[in-house]
């Protein structure tokens, strides 16, 4: 906080001011001796009593007055009222939503001081954050009212969208007289219309003692039984349905006119005036004498009513940029796309009727060359004979076929789905296109593949009927060898055995001619010896 330039002292008097709230809603009532009075019920609830004087600086019996009871002025006297538990509860809410509210607005304008613009300037930068559309289970004043805003927004952002849309079509000379943008004025009309809208029975049920929120949604059925964004549920009779831009939502009325009171009590102010705290005083500045005298009511509803007429006069004298931001899971982990919650948020966020109302009029524009160099496939012969980028782009607008169209003086506008088209007609014709460029690539293909394998194929039966001629050589060769090679060693053999039976012969021969030498030797022998015997004997 020092940071925006709240002091020291007045940091502690601000948590001196959020712990006397805090002890506030800690105290609790119980019947007094007197008939429809109220006390602090134990001694706890006088301990927080008393500590919310404390820190509040002011007397405590004071600030037990105040909650307990009120001043009733007449032109004859004035009379103290005692309140009840029940109405001592709601003052001890009533003065504590008063503080804090002070307190709130306190800190705003001194953190815009801080922060703010030269007031000399002319130029502003602000950013509007604000809780997105709201639809739960359970429904209250505060969804009604952060919806009521969105409904507010909604209607500012399709009139600068109008607007937008118009400007661009009148500085490109086409008609847009016959464009329809859906308003949701009759949802605004219902809200706060004064009188006879919502927020203004709101505040009238407030100001009667008597009301209920019973009372209060039967007067709602009874004036909008009519309006068709205004819905009855089946099974409740005090719940009501409002027909939203983003979708329906059932409040549940029984807390709306409690939430709307903002009472300023006399009391409370007068107390809190005398607080010793110089801060504390300072958040209650005296109130008007005409007001001074009784309870002036004012309620939340109206106030918040006031503040957003006040933040759409700021929208609408600004150039306003919307950024819609999603969140893509609750699990606030990567890569998790919850398609529910996202379609939730989308049409929560007013996307979805942003694009509704796009595709009411030409949501599809594109620049002449663009757009011819796009779809110029459609007509190549306009796109050949160097025409003006306009004519090229009615020539393949009219080969197209399309209606609806206009062609502007720098672009063409399409209606919605019609880029689509034009986009799945180029689709099927660069797919037939595709289709003839991939049948002769594929044929080309083929063919080099058929002469490579054919070539290849040539190659093998050559090398295969070599390698046969070869081996055929081979065997040839072989078979010539072992022909040789038997007839030399079938002639060795011959020879062989011719010799060894050679060998044999001539031995056998020489044996026997030694034999028959020996024999003619001996015989001669015995020859000569017969004959010397036979000499011998002779003699």
């Amino acid at each position: 906080m020092g940071i925006v330039g709240i002091s020291k002292k007045d940091q502690e008097a601000i948590f001196r001011v959020v712990a006397a709230i805090l002890h506030l809603g800690n105290i609790d009532f119980a019947k007094g001796k007197e008939i429809d009075s109220s006390i602090p019920k134990d001694d706890k609830a006088k301990f927080h009593l008393k500590t919310a004087a404390e820190l509040l600086r002011c007397d405590a019996d004071a600030l037990e007055d105040a909650l307990c009871k009120r001043l009733m002025i007449t032109p004859e006297e004035v009379i103290k009222r005692s309140l009840d538990p029940g109405s001592a509860t709601v003052s001890r809410d009533g003065l504590a939503k008063t503080i804090y509210s002070r307190l709130f607005d306190w800190l705003v304008d001194k953190i815009n001081k801080s922060i703010g613009q030269d007031p000399n300037s002319k130029c502003l930068i602000g950013v509007l954050d604000i809780y997105g559309f709201e639809s739960f289970k359970l429904n209250s004043f505060e969804q009604f009212c952060i919806n009521f805003t969105n409904e507010k927004l909604q209607q500012h952002f399709n009139q600068h969208m109008f607007k937008t849309e118009q400007e661009e079509y009148t500085k490109e000379q086409i008609d847009w007289s016959y464009i329809e943008f859906e308003d949701n004025q009759d949802v605004l009309d219902l809200i706060e219309k004064k009188p006879g809208g919502i927020v203004a029975l709101l505040d009238e049920a407030c100001m009667f003692p008597k009301s209920t929120h019973e009372t209060f949604a039967n007067k709602l059925y009874q004036t909008f039984k009519y309006n068709k964004r205004f819905i009855k549920p089946k099974f409740s009779q005090t719940d009501f349905t409002i027909a939203h831009y983003a979708g329906e939502v059932t409040y549940q009325s029984d807390q709306f006119l409690d939430k709307n009171k903002d009472y300023v009590v006399p009391e409370h102010q007068d107390l809190l005036i005398a607080s010793k705290c110089p801060f504390v005083s300072d958040l209650f500045p005296p109130l008007p004498e005409e007001t001074s005298k009784s309870s002036k009511f004012s309620s939340i509803g109206s106030g918040f009513k006031l503040q957003l007429q006040q933040l759409m006069e700021t929208l609408s004298s600004t150039e306003p940029h919307y950024i819609r931001c999603v969140k893509p899971n609750n699990l606030h982990k990567p890569a998790i796309f919850e398609n529910i919650n996202i379609r939730h948020q989308l049409r929560c966020g007013g996307v979805l009727e942003a694009i509704r109302i796009s595709c009411a009029g030409y949501p599809t524009r594109r620049a002449f060359v663009e757009f011819a160099n796009r779809f110029g496939l459609f007509a190549p012969e306009a796109t050949e004979a160097n025409c003006e980028e306009k004519n090229v782009c009615q020539k393949i607008l009219e080969k197209t076929g399309l209606k609806g169209y206009q062609i502007g003086k720098t672009k063409v506008f399409l209606r919605a789905g019609q880029m689509a088209e034009l986009d799945a007609r180029r689709a099927q014709v660069l797919g037939n296109a595709a289709k003839v460029i991939q049948q002769n690539i594929r044929t080309h293909q083929t063919r080099k593949h058929y002469l490579a394998l054919q070539k290849k194929t040539i190659y093998l039966q050559a090398w295969w009927r070599g390698r046969l001629a070869f081996k055929l050589f081979e065997k040839m060769r072989r078979e010539a060898a072992a022909v040789k090679i038997q007839k030399n060693i079938r002639s060795y053999e011959a020879r062989k055995a011719y010799k060894e039976l050679h060998m044999s012969v001539v031995t056998m021969q020489t044996a026997l001619r030694a034999i028959a030498a020996r024999k003619e030797f001996r015989f001669g022998i015995q020859t000569k010896a017969s004959i010397i015997i036979q000499v011998l004997v002779k003699n």
